[in-house]
């Protein structure tokens, strides 16, 4: 594979978007380094893999390129910041979902200028790119959708809606029959939001063809961390994380089929002995908080000590794609029904009690082939920080390999993580 890559820059196309262009000529020459450091040195990666490096080398001009493309039919573009807001409704509206979460250090001081500084860095992030106008999306959508899963975001919803207009979804905190109640009206509640700002209404059709597209996304992705599970695994964890994140931005359609490309060289790889990683490396499980593009620092600390990532139990991981919905037979209402029970099952910490989320944590585990847990949690996230209490507690009833860690997206804390993870990491060899 090349190693020739390159982030690209079109100041035209980012001045149409009111975007400060000046400061944000900077961004594609800093991460073209971040990404030949972290994804282009690895040897040996699949060759389907080159796919993902042009959809990062296009992300803020060919795939900005297409989403204004889309505008201009008419269609709507709606930035989501979380796994919760059901985008099979905007697929079946014929929308662009795309999404908004903050994973860069560029744009929090941006909004530290506004927020608090002691909340969640992915939440400074997002309205930070935002207030500062630095992110080509954020200034392509026609409105965002928030929801309620944490203090920050639901506060900082009230304020981002000052710069572009923001709907908010309720998401109930327990999963009791009253709670599944409510989210299905509020999952109705965005139907007509999205239906009026479409000027027309979702059909039966549309949302049964919506549905299968999103199902069909999942499946793939579940097809691939089915095969990434193999040891040795014949795709890095870096590169997993990176297709994950490009889930949140790519086409779905076209993003299905290079999945499923990627899953057949795979195979093929896995029946030639062409591995990612040596048999006997080091195998890790993160599980934990997202990370949105471009936060790559664990995966490459972990896999820059010489183990493998297997699995990430997260909102950019499992929790994304492990469930699909069954539309067979069923009315409108009954697809609602449905679609709400599926992302009930959604175990995020936000939730009380929360035990299906230690239990599908343990289940990952063991079906990944991992031999420890390292579990990832951004500053300030209080409801993960203190979930992993009780993550720790079972997987010491379990004999599951455990380790903590707390960070955000600055540099400064790498050298402590890099002695953390490889001292975790002579713990599981033994």
């Amino acid at each position: 594979m090349s190693q020739s890559f390159q982030v690209n820059s079109d100041p035209e196309l980012w001045a149409s978007l009111d975007m400060d262009v000046e400061r944000f000529m900077n961004v594609p020459p800093m991460l073209t380094q971040a990404y030949m450091n972290i994804f282009m040195s690895q040897v040996n990666r699949p060759a389907v893999m080159a796919y993902f490096d042009e959809m990062v080398s296009n992300i803020f001009t060919g795939r900005i390129k297409e989403i204004v493309g889309a505008k201009a039919e008419g269609r709507p573009v709606i930035g989501t910041f979380c796994v919760y807001v059901p985008e099979e409704i905007i697929q079946a509206a014929n929308g662009v979902c795309i999404g908004l979460c903050g994973g860069s250090q560029g744009s929090i001081a941006d909004a530290e200028k506004i927020l608090p500084r002691n909340i969640c860095p992915m939440v400074k992030s997002a309205f930070g790119f935002k207030v500062g106008r630095i992110c080509p999306f954020f200034q392509a959508v026609d409105f965002v959708y928030g929801e309620t899963t944490c203090d920050a975001k639901k506060k900082t919803w009230e304020l981002l809606d000052q710069y572009v207009p923001t709907h908010v979804m309720e998401i109930p905190q327990m999963k009791r029959e009253r709670d599944l109640r409510l989210w299905i009206e509020e999952v109705k509640d965005f139907k007509k939001a999205i239906e009026e700002q479409v000027g027309k209404e979702i059909s039966e059709d549309d949302l049964k063809k919506g549905i299968e597209t999103l199902n069909a996304k999942r499946k793939a992705m579940q097809r691939l961390n089915r095969l990434r599970h193999h040891d040795p695994s014949p795709i890095s964890g870096r590169d997993m994380l990176l297709i994950q994140q490009i889930a949140f931005y790519d086409i779905p359609e076209r993003f299905t089929i290079k999945v499923h490309e990627l899953c057949d060289e795979l195979e093929d790889r896995i029946k030639l002995g062409n591995f990612a990683a040596a048999k006997g490396t080091p195998r890790v499980m993160v599980s934990g908080t997202p990370m949105a593009l471009p936060n790559w620092k664990l995966h490459h600390i972990i896999e820059g000590a010489g183990a493998v990532v297997v699995n990430e139990e997260s909102c950019i991981g499992t929790r994304y794609y492990k469930d699909t919905i069954d539309t067979d037979g069923l009315s409108m209402d009954g697809m609602l029904q449905q679609l709400t029970e599926r992302y009930m099952k959604i175990d995020c910490s936000c939730f009380t009690p929360n035990d299906e989320r230690i239990d599908q944590v343990v289940k990952e585990y063991r079906d990944s082939g991992a031999q420890g847990i390292i579990d990832y949690c951004l500053q300030f996230c209080h409801t993960y920080n203190i979930e992993a209490v009780k993550l720790r507690e079972a997987c010491s009833r379990e004999k599951i390999p455990f380790m903590a860690i707390e960070s955000d997206y600055s540099p400064e804390d790498v050298g402590q993580l890099q002695t953390r993870v490889e001292a975790f990491l002579e713990q599981i060899e033994g």
